[in-house]
């Protein structure tokens, strides 16, 4: 979900809306750096950088932009979404045909229209990443298929039972304590990684994008 990625209320929706979280494809014309995602668990946090053991196994030191915003992730629930929210889901085909959804954002209402499209993703091989709004959100046999549309196309999800499915939370840095598991778009510097967003995890609930 990535060119752009995301605490108090007063601040909140100007900074959550400007930290787009998953949002925005790269494409070839606007890139200046690679962009790459840092998925792992806190180590430590100090200053301007994190350091992240990543789900690979690696231990990466990430370094946060100067002005950049932090926010967290709040569990949701299928039967919360609704027609006309805009939602990022990440997906893989699926063997009946289609394609099956890996995680839901519900994103909040200033932030529609982030990144709309649906292009490569990450999360797993062959997955890709749909930001769109929903047409509809309609309970068949075997769960709930949801339709989204974008730039004047439509795609049907099939949402699993189990899946993932959250919306965007405040944050502050408190929550970044070891142990806390982060989802980070970012940049490849020349030190490393170089980050303007960070997604933490808290009270039990994981970035699964």
């Amino acid at each position: 979900m990535i060119k752009t990625i995301l605490p108090a209320l007063m601040l909140g929706l100007s900074a959550i809306a400007s930290a787009a979280l998953p949002a925005a494809p790269v494409h070839a014309e606007d890139q200046k750096a690679e962009q790459i995602h840092v998925r792992g668990s806190i180590v430590t946090y100090s200053g301007s950088t994190l350091t992240v053991k990543t789900r690979e196994g690696q231990t990466v030191d990430v370094t946060l932009a100067d002005g950049w915003k932090l926010a967290s992730v709040a569990n949701a629930a299928v039967t919360d979404i609704k027609p006309g929210d805009f939602v990022g889901i990440a997906s893989l085909p699926s063997e009946s045909g289609g394609d099956g959804a890996l995680e839901v954002l519900i994103f909040p209402p200033a932030m529609k229209g982030a990144g709309e499209g649906s292009y490569g993703w990450d999360l797993k091989p062959n997955s890709s990443m749909t930001n769109a709004t929903v047409a509809d959100a309609v309970k068949g046999v075997d769960g709930r298929t949801v339709t989204v549309s974008y730039h004047g196309k439509e795609k049907k999800i099939a949402i699993p039972d189990g899946t993932p499915v959250v919306t965007i939370a405040p944050a502050t840095k408190d929550d970044l304590v070891p142990g806390a598991v982060v989802f980070i778009p970012a940049e490849k510097a020349a030190s490393g990684a170089l980050a303007h967003q960070v997604l933490v995890g808290k009270n039990g609930v994981v970035p699964p994008m």
